[in-house]
């Protein structure tokens, strides 16, 4: 008897056991639906009936070309996507990787949510994962820092360097292809001449002429963003490029709304408050402002949170002789607003200020963003170095930053010259502010999550906004913001005009953080279940084009 009784107890046992896994397997799929649930779904679409019918016939193609950025992509970020996929068979999980473009959480310090897979590169797939600095500085080869250049090992485990052209030597011919026969499709020439210059960059790596070709282009219906364009992947170095890929549909109402700003440029960069020697170099006036709505993203610009506005080209010889071009994302940004700013601020915006966050504030915040790209200093007024260079690793994080900043200095800057209404000026302050509590919670791993509490914290030092002990929301002291934004940009230009790389680190290293009473925060605005950012369901049969 007593024999059948320690049977018995051990089948309770295991049946315990049994369930307790069970339980704690359906406790880890709620946490990863969980996950995945924080980036609400919304579809990718616009009204494409004014466009003529080879307009319409190029978006499959653009799509399609954009899809191969896609693939590119996930072999930088973290290998074969077909490969790492296949190897989930959790589909929560595997939704979630589809979202960060591999293992890592993007929105969570690049954390691992697979069992088994390490700490996240911070040279991503550019670099072989043992290579250390030492070795890098020896490689002798001069295309070594390129953008457009992966750094690999030979059969003697050498490092050796890789251009683009010829490690994605068959996707980007298939690439080319297509665009050539979307420009055979384009009415507008402006967009033929750019689409055939990318395509030949796409072969060469040679990109300045088909920026100068996109710079060109002023009464397009479609655009088409396309190659290895951001540096922010690369965690290492802040070298390479990362492909991505966007396909837009211009707005022309909202766009001709913004084309008296464009003029203003030089005035603005003569009113920056630095001294006279960091603002001597003059943005070039082709730039442009267009309202775009977004119609596909791919690669970099769709991993976990997603791009609002554009500001390109990046080549500072490009941005001197002609400037950039600042394309805002409207239907995009509508649904951040709608989804994430408006309901942030329902929690942690000061009831008698919440009235001052509007979309129009929103709008304008990203777009001055981008316009604030173009200002400032490209080359350091010691050496004339590039100030990217300069800062090495710490150039993306200081340059959203100053951006971020430029960008509501601009606002009350335009009021001030009557260009926009003075009393408009406090729906920006207070906008931006529940923007930042929407964006950080990007993590303050990358590079606008940097810059994000970067801001945030030089505000708080200097009373820009105060927090009620009482209810934790936010109030924004209008004259202490406006000196602290002004403080603020005059160290960021200040630093990159000198070249200084010391101060950048330091001052990334020290404001760049979330600290408790942020966390906390955050937290509530995570209780509430408010989306961390969106994820698309588009593609050509979204737009009614198959």
């Amino acid at each position: 008897m007593k024999k059948y009784g320690i049977i018995l107890f051990a089948i309770l046992l295991t049946v315990i056991a049994c369930k307790n896994s069970t339980q704690n397997n359906e406790k880890e799929e709620l946490s990863m639906r969980n996950k995945v649930n924080e980036y609400v779904e919304v579809e990718l679409t616009t009204d494409l009936s004014y466009l003529s019918d080879n307009e319409r016939q190029m978006i499959p193609l653009l799509i399609e070309v954009a899809r191969i950025m896609d693939d590119i992509f996930w072999t930088q970020a973290s290998g074969k996507k077909e490969d790492i996929l296949s190897n989930i068979t959790d589909e929560a999980v595997k939704e979630y990787a589809i979202i960060n473009y591999g293992p890592w959480d993007r929105m969570r310090a690049n954390e691992s949510f697979i069992e088994g897979i390490g700490v996240k590169p911070a040279g991503a797939c550019f670099y072989p994962t043992d290579m250390t600095k030492e070795e890098f500085a020896s490689l002798n080869d001069e295309r070594k820092e390129s953008q457009y250049t992966l750094i690999r090992r030979d059969e003697n485990g050498k490092l050796i360097v890789v251009p683009y052209h010829i490690a994605y030597e068959e996707q980007i011919g298939r690439a080319a292809e297509l665009l050539n026969k979307a420009a055979e499709l384009a009415d507008d020439k402006a967009l033929k001449s750019y689409l055939t210059s990318r395509a030949q960059a796409l072969l060469t790596d040679e990109y300045q002429k088909s920026d100068f070709a996109w710079m060109d282009m002023k009464t397009n219906n479609i655009d088409f963003v396309v190659g290895p364009i951001e540096n922010y992947e690369d965690e290492l170095y802040g070298y390479k490029a990362a492909h991505e890929a966007y396909v837009l549909v211009k707005d022309r109402e909202w766009s001709s709304k913004l084309e008296r700003f464009v003029a203003l440029l030089p005035s603005l960069q003569k009113n920056l408050p630095v001294d006279g020697k960091y603002k001597k170099e003059m943005p070039g006036t082709d730039s442009d402002l267009n309202v775009y709505d977004a119609v596909y993203y791919a690669g970099d610009c769709n991993a976990a949170g997603k791009t609002i506005a554009i500001n390109l080209p990046n080549d500072p010889e490009v941005q001197l002789q002609k400037g950039s071009r600042k394309l805002q994302l409207k239907n995009s940004m509508q649904y951040k607003f709608d989804h994430m700013v408006q309901p942030i601020a329902g929690i942690l915006i000061d009831p008698a200020q919440r009235h001052h966050v509007k979309f129009d504030a929103f709008f304008e915040n990203v777009m001055f963003h981008e316009v604030a790209h173009g200002l400032g200093v490209k080359k350091t007024i010691t050496n004339g170095q590039d100030v990217r260079a300069a800062l090495k690793e710490q150039y993306s994080a200081i340059e959203e930053a100053k951006a971020d900043l430029l960008g509501i200095f601009i606002v009350g800057m335009l009021a001030d010259m009557g260009v926009l209404p003075e009393n408009e000026v406090m729906d920006n302050y207070v906008t931006f502010v529940a923007g930042i509590f929407r964006s950080v919670r990007f993590g303050a791993s990358s590079a606008h999550g940097k810059a994000n509490m970067l801001c945030f914290n030089f505000f708080e030092q200097e009373g820009a906004f105060t927090r009620g002990e009482e209810d934790g929301t936010y109030r924004v002291n209008f004259e202490e913001m406006k000196q602290v934004v002004e403080k603020l940009i005059n160290r960021i230009i200040t630093m990159q005009g000198d070249g200084n790389y010391e101060e950048a680190l330091q001052v990334v290293t020290e404001q760049s953080i979330i600290k408790q009473t942020l966390a906390n925060d955050l937290k509530r605005i995570e209780a509430a279940s408010i989306p961390i950012d969106v994820r698309f369901k588009q593609g050509v049969s979204v737009l009614g084009l198959d």
